[in-house]
């Protein structure tokens, strides 16, 4: 995929030259196994975050409670994660971050089991601020831990590339095994038994970070120079790189939010049951986690604001082929090119989370963008569930349109920008 661009990767590297153990985490640990925890503690930490929503939902339903208030107890975990933001400083300012995730991640554990345990037997309000609690630490099992993977597998352009693979797949495997586990559990034991499973994981997850290659921080124990959450958002305003990785990743995002939406309405018009709708989701996972699983074997090259439109244009042809999609077995394989395509995009955005954030502030740029993804996936959520009233298919036109315009405004930033398009040290 074009030029390496390893110089301008290792300007903005800013990991300690190899000195006893410091050093040898900074290149991975020996034969890899760096990488290898980091897949262990990630995959375990995100399964954790992604079926705690599903987990709350069922746990409500099955005791009767109304599905309002299931939308609500399961909004406390999600809603939070908009805070990321505010809860990510520590990553840049503490002498150890890994002993902040593992802290987050131990947190978690106990606000959801608090709150799991709470339900029925004390207010709704007690049983939510405990989910909250728990959301608010979600931020720091997701982006937070991506944030730490440049410094584990070194400065080699390549190689980080294919970390991010790694690092896209156990988003897949958060976003798939979680839910999953928790549906068979619940059905085996019960929704109780299915979320202490996951904070059984998170718990995991936890000790896992903790065994992770120690990186020294950037701030060189000058805390002080450390961004705070107002500034780094204006550092991304102001970088033309990183504003359009931001703009790019939240577009994309509430673009492909519409497919499950749209699944259920689209087997209508196909002629199918509408049970099959599950079978559409199922191809968009499933290509996402082959796309994730591709990006580890070939592993992206080339600039990362170039893979990022390019890649966001193969996520409209997905999206035109849905929408123009005359039967259902063409419309589940647009669904999982769409799925392959979308884990490409987020790879080349870790690429240029990676490359183009400051080292000083690379966690709380991992998590503003983490953040925003989430905001705008949760928008084109709602947008779609509108405009599918009005045609099943306009919600994936105003997708495509909006990708497309993205792309557009990307390009000429590039083309025409000025001294907002240097990379920040």
């Amino acid at each position: 995929m074009g030029e390496h661009h390893i110089a301008s990767t290792s300007k903005v590297w800013d990991a300690p030259p190899p000195s006893g153990k410091g050093g040898k985490g900074g290149q991975g640990g020996k034969g890899g196994t760096g990488l290898a925890r980091y897949v262990v503690a990630a995959a375990l930490a995100r399964t954790a975050d992604g079926g705690a929503v599903v987990a709350v939902v069922l746990l409500v339903t099955s005791c009767g409670g109304s599905g309002t208030l299931a939308g609500v107890l399961g909004a406390c975990i999600t809603a939070p994660h908009l805070l990321g933001p505010f809860v990510a400083r520590p990553l840049d300012t503490a002498r150890d971050g890994r002993k902040v995730i593992a802290t987050a991640c131990l947190l978690y554990a106990i606000a959801l089991t608090g709150g799991v345990l709470t339900y029925g037997h004390a207010p709704a309000a007690v049983t939510g601020l405990l989910l909250a609690a728990a959301g608010t630490c979600g931020p720091l099992l997701t982006g937070g831990i991506s944030s730490r993977l440049p410094a584990i597998v070194g400065p080699g352009l390549r190689t980080q590339r294919r970390a991010q693979g790694w690092d896209v797949a156990t988003y897949g495997i958060g976003g798939t095994v979680g839910p999953s586990l928790v549906a068979g559990l619940s059905g085996w034991v019960s929704p109780t038994a299915a979320a202490l499973a996951l904070v059984v994981g998170a718990v995991t997850a936890a000790g896992g970070v903790l065994l992770l290659p120690f990186t020294a921080p950037s701030h060189g124990g000058d805390r002080t120079a450390i961004l705070k959450p107002g500034a780094t958002l204006a550092l991304i305003v102001r970088s033309g790189p990183l504003r359009r990785t931001v703009y790019l990743t939240m577009i994309v995002a509430l673009s492909v939010a519409a497919l499950p939406i749209t699944a259920v309405h689209l087997t209508k018009i196909l002629g199918t049951e509408p049970a099959t709708a599950a079978v559409l989701t199922a191809a968009y996972g499933l290509g996402n986690l082959t796309g994730s699983i591709a990006v580890m074997v070939f592993p992206l090259t080339g600039d990362p604001g170039r893979l990022m439109r390019h890649l966001a244009l193969g996520v409209v042809a997905g999206l035109l082929t849905v929408t123009a999609s005359p039967a259902f077995a063409v419309t589940a394989s647009a669904y999982a090119l769409t799925g392959i395509l979308n884990a490409f995009f987020f790879a080349s955005t870790l690429a240029a989370r990676t490359e183009y954030a400051p080292s000083g502030a690379r966690g709380q740029v991992f998590i503003w963008v983490a953040a925003l993804k989430i905001t705008s996936g949760s928008a084109g959520t709602a947008l779609a569930g509108s405009l599918t009233g009005v045609t099943v298919q306009l919600p994936l036109v105003v997708g495509l349109l909006a990708v497309s315009a993205a792309v557009v405004a990307a390009t000429a930033e590039t083309r025409f920008g000025g001294a907002d398009e240097k990379r920040l040290p």
